[in-house]
């Protein structure tokens, strides 16, 4: 049961940072480097994006589960699921408020927020809430790496 649970959780944070990575890293450089528009970029990258919010919701929920499940949890095991509840907080409050938020904007601004006028008050609002959204992905990556450090502390429980 434990080397069960234990991959459970190595499979889930590392879908889940894996993830993050290649969507940070492949997938939006990708589609605003070869798509002929920012628009159909955006379009493919906030579709990738919901599939990625799915995936973490479902990743962080199963990494909780089977973190509670573990028998002797300790500090460290603490830490991770503290890291792991922001990591689950963010995405859903980026899945719930931020993106729809965005997406209203987007549809406000005519369906291309880069067609749209500097001062038209959806292409604002969208351009506040672009990066602001980045940089809680950023955190969330973070989060995760750091829950993928302190995993690579633990000891074997199997050997002791």
């Amino acid at each position: 049961m434990q080397t069960l649970l234990r991959f459970v959780r190595l499979l889930a944070i590392v879908l889940w940072v894996g993830g993050l990575c290649f969507f940070a890293f492949v997938v939006a450089p990708t589609a605003f480097g070869v798509l002929p528009s920012k628009h159909l970029a955006g379009l493919v990258v906030g579709g990738t994006l919901n599939i990625l919010h799915t995936i973490g919701l479902l990743c962080g929920a199963f990494f909780f589960a089977a973190t509670i499940l573990t028998p002797r949890n300790r500090v460290r095991r603490l830490f991770q699921l503290s890291l792991v509840a922001l990591m689950l907080a963010l995405t859903l409050y980026l899945r719930m408020n931020v993106v729809p938020a965005m997406e209203r904007d987007r549809i406000a601004a005519g369906g291309d927020v880069d067609a749209a006028p500097a001062n038209n008050p959806a292409r604002l609002d969208f351009e506040h809430l672009h990066p602001f959204s980045e940089k809680l992905e950023g955190v969330v990556l973070f989060a995760g790496l750091g829950v993928v450090f302190l995993m690579a502390g633990e000891r074997d429980t199997l050997s002791s």
